[in-house]
């Protein structure tokens, strides 16, 4: 039977029953007599698709904080990651939203847009923000305050099919957009295929809008009205323009997504995949020859070599009746040791200065240790001092702004347009940002 904690049955909390502690009196008096304890608080806490992978660990982490809070039980729920939206928003709806919730920064920022979650610059001191790296916590910061305590991180890297490169003429693959129009050229030349696949599907990933900011694009001024209908807009509408036009990305970039990307790769016709370090371990499984040729580069970046970093954070939404709690449960597992636990079992990032000072050790050791014939060591760490170098330059290029994802539905929609050549990319310019200041922010 779940556990209803006595708390919760204060005015203004999620169930909306009365507090009478003469009530409760004769019940507590009673359990005590019996030699039993009232029923423990609970904390609910959603985290998304970590189970079964890490229940060892998450289990833990859950039974050291309960020894350190033995009067709060954790009730820990994994939920699959196209189902949190709707499910945590039926549940703020209905007043039962959980105390602790696994979230990206933009679905974040839509709720904290709309008062859902806790301030936490109310909750959390100088002295604890300050384990975080400032980028991550930047985050998942906006107008409302700081909404989220950032967890694990992900900065992109660039994997390489080698024996494409070579057929291009290629020892490395591009580090620069400017540099790929080239590249893609010459793998279609020499083999037919297609160098990178980068969706531009509106509900898809943002590496189309990234490339943009990192191509000089500012996206919207300060008055969120469209700042992209620019010379640096037009040249970055052009640049993905003229590459689907020449036939160097896949026609399916406008309907498919990363999912596409990966399969591309995995099946020999794809010269680059840009994916976290994470995927190589898939990849070996699904596609072991392919990862056997498979080289690690750093991501594709624009002029200042600025790269992403993908964050995700904890949340704690405003019905919350014990805010603390959450807060400390939040801190808990985000400290630095849990940090370097997590990274070290997941491949993940971390958030925490200290823990990444440790991983980056770690590395380094593993690499004296390398013989020569450990090619699948020497790549997994490869791929791992990769992400660590790229995160030295890496930034949130896309804030978490609560209308971001409407911007990236308007921009894409007619990007998708210039591709199919029913505008010119300065047309597709002209007409998105004209779209999204006439109706885009209004959109829910």
């Amino acid at each position: 039977m779940v556990k209803r904690s006595l708390s919760s049955l204060r005015p203004g909390n999620r169930h909306g029953a009365p507090w009478r502690p003469m009530l409760l009196l004769p019940l507590i008096l009673a359990l005590q007599a019996c030699g039993a304890r009232p029923p423990a608080r609970q904390l609910e806490v959603w985290t998304l698709q970590l189970s079964p992978r890490f229940d060892p660990y998450l289990n833990g982490l859950v039974e050291q904080w309960e020894a350190r809070n033995p009067d709060i039980d954790v009730r820990w729920t994994d939920i699959p990651w196209g189902a949190v939206e709707q499910k945590l928003l039926a549940a703020v709806f209905a007043r039962t939203a959980p105390d602790v919730v696994n979230l990206n920064p933009k679905f974040a920022a839509r709720l904290a847009s709309r008062g859902g979650l806790l301030n936490l610059d109310e909750h959390v001191s100088p002295e604890e923000r300050d384990r975080y790296l400032d980028g991550a916590w930047q985050a998942s910061t906006g107008p409302m305050g700081t909404f989220g305590i950032p967890w694990y991180l992900t900065s992109r890297i660039t994997l390489a099919n080698g024996e494409l490169l070579a057929a291009a003429g290629y020892r490395q693959p591009p580090t620069r957009w400017q540099d790929l129009p080239a590249f893609a050229e010459a793998v279609k030349q020499a083999t037919g295929r297609h160098a990178l696949f980068v969706s531009v599907a509106p509900e898809d990933s943002t590496e189309i809008l990234e490339s943009f900011v990192q191509m000089g694009v500012k996206l919207l001024d300060e008055q969120k009205r469209a700042a992209f209908d620019t010379p640096a807009g037009r040249r970055a509408f052009a640049f993905w323009t003229d590459l689907y036009r020449r036939g160097l990305l896949p026609r399916e970039v406008v309907s498919q997504g990363h999912r596409r990307a990966i399969e591309l790769y995995q099946s020999g016709d794809l010269a680059l995949l840009s994916t976290s370090g994470a995927s190589l371990a898939t990849i070996r499984t699904n596609a072991p020859a392919v990862a056997a040729r498979t080289q690690v580069a750093p991501p594709l970046t624009g002029p200042d070599g600025s790269a992403n970093v993908a964050v995700m954070n904890l949340v704690v939404p405003e019905q919350s009746d014990q805010p603390e709690e959450a807060v400390d449960f939040a801190l808990f597992l985000t400290n630095p040791a849990n940090q370097y636990e997590f990274a070290k079992a997941s491949g993940a990032l971390p958030s925490a200065s200290e823990a990444m000072v440790a991983l980056r050790q770690d590395v380094g050791q593993a690499r004296q240790r390398l013989t020569p014939e450990d090619d699948v060591t020497a790549q997994a760490l490869s791929a791992q001092e990769t992400s660590l170098g790229a995160l030295e330059s890496a930034r949130v290029l896309v804030p978490a702004d609560p209308e971001i994802k409407q911007l990236q539905a308007v921009i894409y929609n007619h990007l998708q347009q210039a591709m199919l050549g029913q505008l010119s990319p300065e047309e597709a310019v002209e007409a998105a940002a004209a779209a999204w200041n006439r109706h885009g922010r209004q959109s829910p």
